[in-house]
């Protein structure tokens, strides 16, 4: 190394122990002078310590690493000495400041023998997590034993499963690649769990839209069909129901784009105008219902959704991506397009997700992604329809009627986004 990368090195090995450091620096703040082992200076000292340590033994070889780990070693039982005074003087447990101060030396020698991007974000993490202590302790509470050792158990199969599982299409028509099928499942899982997560910590108390969003990221029409209960039960807030359940949608468009993005980027550029119109008035319409929430009187729903990374539920996921994918694959050899386009009506009547999935591989079959990009947005719009029905059904005909209508805009922006992308695309002869 040159003079200059040496001190942006040991620059950089500074900048990793100051901010470790100002964040103990920031919990310890109210302390005075002298009363806690590690605080802003130290860390920062530590990490400068470590690089200039680690620019010392560079280019020595196994022997120059022995004597970074005896320094490493040496100063991790001067920090635990005075750790132990601090904690036998409050009375309290605790090893996090150990911890961080071992981390600013590592990272600081890491930064100087080592790849300065990944000292700096390794850093950057340290820091995060240190100031996430409140955050992560509030989780751990609301977290029940049966999401954690469902996630587990569902982490470990993806792990341990995937991986063997065969790379290939088998079965009838070829129609299933395990390894594929339980790719997308977990994908699947994962949305959704993003949204439950969302509803169980922020559902009871940020109102009836933010459950209506995030529930959407599980099931909009599970949605739909809570918020118009409670709107036919407390005719008040039927307003602010209805804009939940258009929301609701809204964010299963966004789900369904998200995940199309993701698995088939040549799908995503055929469906993107039509969702991205219909969703716009989605929004729109939510957006206009919005009143002023009211008070808290008892009148809030309660979803009752599953623990998606329950292993059933995730099971029957896969096994329902399983036989959409073989029907869809049938209905396409043995039908044509058109067979393809009466399916997914079929099918979108009930689930979107699985029919996505579905049409991501499908788009790279014999049929083409235009067959498949039409086929999934027929499933989407008369998913959206649908709900309409399931609304007027819960929630009475005035709640209905205004949802339908709002269907029926989407449709046509929707029409009109296919026809403005398919016009404006089409190659000039």
């Amino acid at each position: 190394m040159d003079t200059l990368e040496v001190f942006q090195r040991l620059a950089l090995a500074l900048a990793i122990g100051l901010l470790i450091g100002v964040e103990r620096g920031w919990h310890a703040r109210a302390g005075g002078e002298g009363e806690r082992t590690a605080g802003l200076r130290t860390h920062a000292l530590l990490g400068l310590l470590g690089g200039v340590w680690a620019a010392l033994v560079a280019g020595g070889g196994p022997g120059g690493l022995i004597a970074l780990s005896i320094v490493f070693l040496v100063t991790a039982a001067v920090l635990a000495v005075f750790r132990l005074r601090e904690i036998t003087k409050e009375g309290t447990f605790g090893a996090t400041t150990l911890v961080a101060g071992m981390l600013a030396f590592a990272l600081g020698a890491y930064a100087v023998i080592g790849s300065m991007a990944a000292a700096a974000a390794a850093g950057v993490a340290t820091a995060g997590q240190l100031a996430l202590k409140g955050a992560s302790h509030g989780w751990l509470r609301r977290l029940t034993w049966e999401e954690l050792r469902a996630t587990l158990l569902l982490l470990a199969m993806a792990v341990i499963l995937l991986p063997v599982l065969p790379d290939r299409f088998m079965g009838p028509l070829d129609a299933i690649n395990p390894r594929q099928l339980w790719l997308l499942t977990i994908l699947l899982a994962a949305v959704s769990f993003a949204g439950y997560i969302a509803v169980k910590m922020a559902g009871e108390t940020r109102g009836i839209v933010l459950t209506g969003i995030a529930g959407g990221l599980v099931s909009s029409t599970a949605v739909t069909m809570t918020l118009a209960k409670l709107a036919r039960d407390h005719p008040v807030q039927s307003r602010l129901c209805l804009a939940g359940m258009v929301m609701a949608s809204g964010t299963m468009v966004l789900r369904v784009l998200t995940m199309v993005g993701v698995l088939n980027w040549e799908l995503f550029l055929e469906i993107w105008a039509p969702l991205v119109a219909g969703g716009a008035v989605l929004w729109l319409a939510g957006a206009f219902f919005v009143g002023r929430e009211p008070a808290d009187n008892g009148a809030r729903p309660a979803l009752k959704l599953v623990n998606p990374f329950e292993l059933k539920e995730v099971l029957l996921w896969g096994a329902a991506i399983a036989v959409i994918s073989l029907l869809s694959k049938a209905a396409a050899a043995w039908l044509g397009g058109q067979g393809l386009i009466a399916s997914a009506a079929a099918i979108g009547i009930v689930d979107v997700d699985a029919i996505t999935l579905s049409m991501t591989e499908l788009a790279r079959g014999d049929l083409g992604r235009h067959w498949a990009a039409a086929a999934l947005l027929v499933a989407v719009f008369v998913n959206t329809v649908t709900k309409a029905v399931y609304a007027w059904i819960g929630g009475g005909r005035p709640i209905g009627t205004r949802y339908l209508l709002i269907a029926v805009l989407t449709l046509i922006a929707g029409l009109l986004g296919y026809w403005a992308s398919d016009h404006f695309t089409r190659p000039m002869s």
